[in-house]
């Protein structure tokens, strides 16, 4: 175990470069580019065809396959896959007056300001740390818009990043009002924000669906879940996924590779696929083991788990939701965060933190697409 996605990527280049790489590495999405630009690994599908286990693209749901696949091949093993949903406290919002949260922005925020202004909650929302990937770019997926030029990177290195027109700076500017007037709080540090929702202390939170684990385990109270609110008039899209996916480095015996093929044939399995989801709150990444846990019962006993899928297998992906392919976006999420905060925090204006964000995000683009010139 290396710590952060962040540290296991630079570990696993350091330690390809050394000649001390391992067999597999876990790999969070942002990473797709370079780990595919990098030289260092073998495709899944190329794998599993040499050692007789081919692994078909079509098994799998539509936006871990747009994510993990070039040209219908698979370049990663998809493992975990999660995406954003809105956990809320039932009793919160039955005190305030509300059955459970409005689907749309524009009847979720009254419901926000009203459990504030009735002493209901100490906050009504708490923002999860990553929320560039659950309010920016999800919030895109999910309305329908660009964030970056060629269908968010998939079509090339030389995308450029827009999201700072259109209605994306209105959520931006959603967000500022909401932290300003004490609804939204932003987690302090050291603090984990899933932890202010099941404490009771705040009535909201929009974190992955692998949050599952923690709310069953830490929340004494009756709550439940919904889908990702969107703007009203908006048909919604589906969300992208988060999480990581397995990769194979190049340098190992051919014993080896025939075990990792076995491993991932496994992996790949439609029981091992349902005790996965059932175990931990990711989503099944094949359509057949989504199909097996219905079949099970599993979610009528558990509505909350099938949110996700059914809200990542909404619809046929648009060129705004197939998932973002980004150079050197672990970095760039940084940049755009510190902006956007900035614009929370009143240092500058939304339509500044967005441009400034947005000239940060092209420079990195266009130093990724130089480093990798002629590469996918």
């Amino acid at each position: 175990a290396k710590g952060t996605y962040e540290e296991v990527l630079n570990g696993t280049i350091a330690a390809y470069r050394a000649k001390g790489q391992p067999e597999i590495v876990q790999s969070n999405e942002r990473s797709f580019l370079t780990m595919v630009n990098s030289g260092a690994i073998i495709s899944t599908s190329e794998l599993m065809a040499q050692q007789g286990h081919p692994v078909g693209a079509s098994k799998f749901i539509a936006p871990v396959i747009s994510y993990y696949a070039i040209d219908g091949k698979l370049q990663a093993m998809p493992f975990n896959s999660s995406t954003p949903i809105l956990f809320y406290n039932r009793d919160h919002f039955k005190a305030a007056g509300f059955d459970k949260p409005g689907a749309t922005w524009q009847e979720l925020e009254p419901q926000l300001d009203a459990i504030k202004a009735k002493g209901v909650s100490k906050c009504a929302m708490v923002l999860p740390g990553d929320y560039e990937w659950s309010f920016l770019e999800n919030y895109s997926a999910v309305n329908d818009i660009p964030y970056a030029t060629k269908r968010n990177g998939m079509d090339g290195l030389d995308t450029s990043f827009v999201f700072n027109k259109g209605k994306l700076v209105g959520q931006v500017e959603r967000m500022k009002r909401l932290v300003g007037s004490g609804v939204m709080q932003l987690a302090g540090q050291g603090i984990i924000p899933i932890q202010l929702f099941t404490s009771a202390e705040c009535t909201t939170i929009i974190p992955a669906t692998a949050s599952h684990a923690a709310a069953v385990a830490a929340a004494k109270f009756d709550w439940s879940a919904a889908e990702l609110p969107y703007e009203q008039g908006v048909t919604p899209r589906n969300s992208v996924i988060g999480g990581a996916a397995l990769w194979r480095l190049k340098g190992h015996t051919p014993e080896k590779y025939k075990a990792i093929a076995a491993f991932y044939d496994f992996l790949a399995k439609t029981d091992t696929q349902v005790w996965w989801h059932q175990a931990t709150g990711y989503v099944p990444v094949t359509t057949a083991a989504y199909d097996a846990a219905k079949a099970q019962g599993y979610y009528q006993k558990n509505p909350t788990r099938e949110i996700a899928v059914v809200q990542l297998m909404r619809g046929t992906p648009s060129d705004n939701s197939l998932g973002f392919r980004i150079g050197n976006s672990n970095q760039i999420n940084v940049a755009i965060m510190e902006e956007v905060s900035a614009a929370f925090l009143g240092k500058k204006p939304v339509q500044q933190a967005l441009d400034d964000a947005v000239a940060r995000g092209n420079e990195a683009l266009r130093r990724y697409e130089q480093l990798n010139a002629g590469k996918k």
